[in-house]
């Protein structure tokens, strides 16, 4: 039913900050960063679009962040921009505005914002406007062997 495409990546772990950590000042990783502790900055992805943040329900993220695959289960008091995933357990606390591209929300996940899906490839227009062939009815019954 559905694809296998959009699945998540796998994720490992390049850079840990522990629950008794506390940084001040933007962090900028690649690859994957799990964050127990508390960071008082802005958390931004280096190049590459398969770099993975996951904050524990222990940890908080005072600052905006732009991460294409995002996994919060803790509080985020900015913007959070994930331009591929994001996914929000059930301990999540956005106050922030959040953009995506695709979503998973866990019952008990909290936005205080705006939430905009931002699609990752390109949209095609739909026009919506009658055309103006007359559509033949049904004609069920109408074909006959022989």
């Amino acid at each position: 039913m559905f694809s296998g495409k959009n699945q998540r990546p796998a994720v490992r772990i390049d850079t840990l900050v522990g629950r008794n950590t506390e940084i001040h000042g933007d962090v900028q990783f690649s690859g994957g960063l799990h964050v127990d502790g508390n960071i008082h900055g802005n958390v931004t992805a280096g190049d590459g679009g398969e770099s993975v943040l996951s904050l524990s329900q222990h940890g908080l993220i005072k600052g905006e962040i732009r991460v294409p695959h995002v996994t919060i289960n803790g509080a985020v008091e900015g913007n959070v921009y994930a331009s591929q995933r994001l996914e929000l357990g059930a301990e999540a606390r956005v106050t922030g505005d959040v953009q995506y591209n695709l979503i998973e929300m866990a019952v008990g996940a909290t936005v205080d914002g705006k939430m905009v899906h931002k699609p990752a490839g390109p949209v095609l227009a739909l026009s919506h406007q009658k055309s103006e062939t007359p559509v033949a009815p049904s004609s069920r019954g109408a074909l006959r062997e022989g």
